[in-house]
């Protein structure tokens, strides 16, 4: 990785520590008569005395400090204390030295080390060699002072009177298409959900939508307990299964442009759905709202609204009984593969060819993996391809500005600078990654205790599950939500949901986002070291961990329910 490589070589310095000479006391005259404690009075002294003084009074100095003599002349001693005295003196003397001597040594073996510390990771082949760091007990889990504050609160309150009208009292029936991956698809679920509160609807249940990335067939009761979602929510809305018997051209309701509410503006606020949308279903009776990805805001929207869609998606989605069963296994098969304090790491790697296309930004590879990588470009954004001459600017700038998902190398190192040891296991939620092999070889040998469900799991085990792709998606993110710490390393739907659903359980368990931008500057600074580079990671991190944090206008709610979905404790 070339942002990881620079010579370690940087030189020796040399350090020299010299002792001062220290002049005996003696006293010299106008005359030239010398006055000393070792000799007689008025003795005088000839040039030839004076030379060889001064060639001797380095040699001496430093004894005649400490010596019994010198003392003398400084304090009266009695000369029954001679003996005793001396030998404390000498005591003294030695211990003193000996601190001098080990504060040298201690200074120089720093000086040392850090010239000689390597920039970051030194690289051998395919291999990191990172300098070790010291494991600090919070790493795997947040500060219990600052977890304690707060409490989860959008769940079903039992025993309350419900003020649903009758079904034939509401206003008519919303349809939806859930569109995306499964993380996608469960956001526009709970925002049908707030949505027919809104308008005071009955919400037949969402359909799935196949579109052309994932090319999956399943249906809302082939991943999630529909008997659950109905009945959590009886308080709130009316959910029915199906389209009403008495609609008889189910057909047209997918089909015609009349029974279908277009053109709803991203994060509309609950005010256009009533005087937009509802007039439409008072009229028709049944109305399909299309389409319906993020068309519900956060701030603009009342406070119970946004409490109901935490209800949804903290309480009322469940997945069915065996794919949290199967998932709890893998769960528990990671948390024996140690006898050690069986703890482990969830890492959402996002690196498939599709997300590293799409982000436009420039990685490590051969000339030939470029040039591939420049016609699927052009082949799938066109129109953001243009003729390609534009790119490597755009590619810097969005380095920089932290919006590039971060290569498996880059992330090992990072975690290798936060203190998490060779020896932590590390559950892999990913698709195919980008580069194969090659490209995961320098985590995986930083971390050789990384894992997948695959690896977890047998092929029989796994084949249930292989029908509905949403279901294997479903595992991954079932052990990411239970694991001790979740890193992500690029945004995304997955992410911000395991992320906030992490926080509504007390933001106890840690879960890790990336400054990205930091690790673009640090990698790429050929003068920044390892002792530098930790330093500037783990003050960095100390606050990207899944603590409590106030919301903001246009919060994300699914990031960061806090405010309207959770209470001082």
């Amino acid at each position: 990785m070339a942002e990881l490589r620079h010579p370690s070589a940087m030189g020796s310095r040399a350090t020299a520590v010299s002792v001062s000479a220290v002049a005996s006391p003696r006293k010299r005259d106008d005359v030239g008569v010398v006055s000393s404690p070792l000799a007689p009075d008025n003795i005088p002294a000839d040039d030839d005395e004076d030379d060889n003084r001064n060639r001797h009074s380095r040699d001496r100095g430093l004894r005649t400090l400490f010596s019994a003599a010198h003392l003398y002349s400084l304090f009266p001693f009695s000369s029954t204390d001679d003996a005793r005295v001396h030998t404390r003196i000498s005591k003294i003397s030695v211990f003193v030295l000996f601190l001098v001597i080990l504060a040298g040594v201690i200074s120089i073996s720093s000086v040392v080390s850090r010239l000689n510390a390597p920039y970051l990771c030194k690289k051998d082949g395919i291999v990191l060699h990172c300098p070790g760091v010291k494991e600090h007990p919070s790493l795997w889990e947040n500060p219990y002072s600052a977890t304690t504050s707060w409490k989860p609160c959008a769940e079903r309150h039992v025993g309350i009177i419900s003020d649903l009208p009758a079904e034939n009292e509401t206003n008519g029936y919303i349809f939806i298409h859930a569109e995306g991956g499964l993380n996608q698809q469960r956001i526009a679920i709970c925002n049908a959900v707030a949505v027919a509160k809104i308008m005071n609807a009955t919400l037949i249940l969402p359909v799935l939508k196949q579109d052309q990335i994932w090319k999956d067939q399943t249906k809302f009761e082939d991943i999630f307990d529909v008997d659950h979602f109905i009945d959590y929510l009886k308080d709130d809305v009316r959910i029915v299964r199906d389209i009403p018997v008495w609609f008889t051209d189910k057909s047209e309701l997918f089909t015609s442009i009349r029974r279908t509410v277009k053109n709803i503006p991203k994060y509309a606020p609950a005010q256009f759905y009533i005087d937009n949308v509802l007039p439409r279903i008072k009229e028709k009776k049944i109305m399909s709202l299309k389409p319906f990805v993020d068309r519900l805001g956060y701030d603009n929207v009342p406070p119970e609204i946004n409490r109901l869609r935490c209800r949804v998606n903290y309480h009322a989605l469940k997945f069915l009984p065996e794919i949290e069963q199967m998932a709890d296994q893998l769960v528990s098969r990671m948390r024996n593969r140690t006898a050690g304090s069986n703890l482990f790491m969830a890492l959402h790697l996002r690196f498939e060819k599709g997300m590293v296309g799409l982000s436009f930004c420039d990685f490590v590879g051969t000339r030939v993996e470029k040039a591939l990588m420049a016609l699927y470009r052009q082949k799938e954004w066109p129109r953001r391809f243009k003729d390609g001459s534009h790119l490597w600017a755009l590619a810097l700038q969005k380095r920089k500005e932290g919006r590039c998902p971060l290569e498996p190398g880059e992330v090992a190192v990072m975690l290798r600078a936060m203190g998490y040891p060779k020896e932590t296991q590390i559950y892999v939620a990913s698709g195919q990654v980008y580069g194969g092999q090659n490209r995961m070889a320098p985590l995986r040998n930083m971390f050789p205790n990384l894992v997948t469900k695959e690896e977890l799991a047998t092929k029989v085990e796994l084949d249930g599950f292989r029908k509905h792709v949403t279901s294997l998606a479903a595992l991954d993110f079932l052990v990411c939500l239970k694991s001790e710490v979740f890193v992500m390393t690029h945004g995304g739907n997955f992410a911000k949901l395991i992320i906030g659903h992490r926080r509504y359980m007390g933001h106890r368990l840690k879960s890790i986002k990336p400054d990205k931008g930091l690790m673009s500057k640090s990698l790429g600074d050929p003068y920044m070291g390892w002792a530098s580079f930790v330093e500037d990671v783990i003050a960095t991190h100390q606050t990207r961990s899944g603590l409590p944090e106030e919301t903001f206008p246009n919060y994300d709610i699914w990031e960061n329910p806090l405010t309207p979905c959770m209470c001082r404790a």
